[in-house]
């Protein structure tokens, strides 16, 4: 294993650096390093650390999360209000009605598999879009308009939504019928990890106020509180439950409200702990790439992908209108809401493990999306931020 953590950081942080300088996301080159270094090619990462890759990948996302919390400025949020909902679940849902449209025509698909491969793609990846919207945040670009919080706002919430809707479709698939609990679920589990992340936030406040510790002791607290959360989630066999996530988000944002001083410290400790995080997150998401499925991939798939990429982006035009962004600010926010990664890395292979027919073809085309619309995303967002967006004076 340890040879595996070297090879991750060494040569993941190498080729991040080298896309850098020929002016390429980072990720770019540790997404690079996973499909190579995993078992799908060189096969150099030990089975220890390939098991636990679900679980350092989410350590990664609740790390940048958390750092996106303590630096969220809800004041620009509640100038759009209404968009910032829909956000949440109209463009994954233009994204799947587009793949239930196109997969039949194309790949021969029934409508229920077209389902659950849109339920699949519709995810947008939080690993890709969070952080860039963080960085948007240090550097004031759109934060006045509320730009970069109303898509992380929607990136975290998103995820529940379609996760959902996978778990419904793969029960249809399999006999069962679609649960009208699964889906009241989904908007009480939001505001149960909104109530549950602000009042833990709210009560670290208070406690880091009474009790004097340092604030690396600070961040390991928030830490093990996080992992706490999504064990509780992860538990609960209840039929209502809530968004540990959109929780962890939740406690930096309880804690800038009270200790906006702290909760500035804290940041930079968390970006601190993001650069070795970021590396991992990446090449491991990487690692799950099965380049010898894009062999598999035709014309066709690549037009549903484009096809069901250019529907979300209506439905993101859909949630803006009425607000008072310009034109180039829709533009980025279309764009900024594309990336795939992770719940495509997390659920892309459990049709063809329950052995569905069209198992292998859901698998190819998210493997051909990560592979296309992470770098593709991130450079978009990298490339057009300083142009479409303004700087905060």
């Amino acid at each position: 294993m340890l040879l595996s953590i070297a090879l991750i950081l060494i040569v993941g942080m190498s080729m991040g650096w080298l896309c850098q300088k020929v002016k390429l996301p980072s990720l770019l080159g540790m997404l690079a390093t996973g499909i190579v270094l995993g078992p799908y090619v060189l096969n150099l990462l030990d089975e220890s650390i390939l098991g636990i890759s679900v679980q350092l990948r989410k350590i990664a996302l609740i790390i940048i999360l958390t750092r996106a919390g303590l630096g969220l400025d809800l004041s620009g949020l509640k100038k759009i209000g209404r968009p910032a909902i829909l956000m949440c679940f109209v463009p994954a849902t233009f994204e799947l009605i587009g793949m239930i449209v196109l997969g039949p025509r194309l790949m021969g698909l029934s409508i229920l598999e077209a389902a659950v491969m849109g339920a699949v793609l519709a995810a947008v990846s939080p690993a890709v879009v969070v952080p860039r919207m963080v960085k948007l945040m240090d550097e004031g670009y759109g934060v006045k308009e509320g730009i970069p919080q109303l898509i992380l706002a929607g990136a975290s919430v998103d995820d529940v939504y379609v996760i959902v809707l996978f778990s419904t479709f793969v029960g249809m698939m399999q006999g069962e019928g679609a649960s009208v609990v699964s889906f009241i679920n989904i908007p009480i589990s939001i505001f149960l990890g909104i109530a549950i992340g602000f009042l833990i936030g709210t009560f670290l406040a208070y406690y880091f106020q009474k009790v004097h510790i340092r604030d690396t002791a600070k961040v390991l607290i928030i830490l093990s509180i996080s992992f706490l959360l999504v064990v509780a989630e992860d538990t609960l066999t209840t039929s209502i439950t809530f968004s540990a996530l959109i929780a962890i988000m939740f406690i930096g944002i309880g804690l800038q409200k009270k200790r906006e001083t702290v909760a500035k410290r804290l940041s930079v400790k968390y970006g601190k702990l993001w650069v070795a995080a970021e590396v991992f997150l990446f090449v491991l998401v990487g690692a799950t790439v099965n380049i010898g499925y894009l062999g598999k991939v035709g014309i066709k798939a690549l037009l549903v992908i484009a096809g069901a990429l250019v529907c979300r982006m209506a439905g993101v035009f859909v949630c803006l209108l009425g607000t008072n962004l310009k034109r180039q600010e829709r533009m980025f926010a279309m764009m900024a809401y594309t990336p795939k990664a992770t719940v495509q890395a997390a659920i892309g292979g459990i049709p063809l493990s329950l052995g569905f027919a069209c198992g292998d073809t859901i698998l190819t085309v998210a493997v051909l999306a990560i592979v296309l619309t992470a770098p593709l995303g991130a450079i978009a967002i990298d490339f057009s931020y300083r142009k479409l967006l303004s700087k905060d004076s």
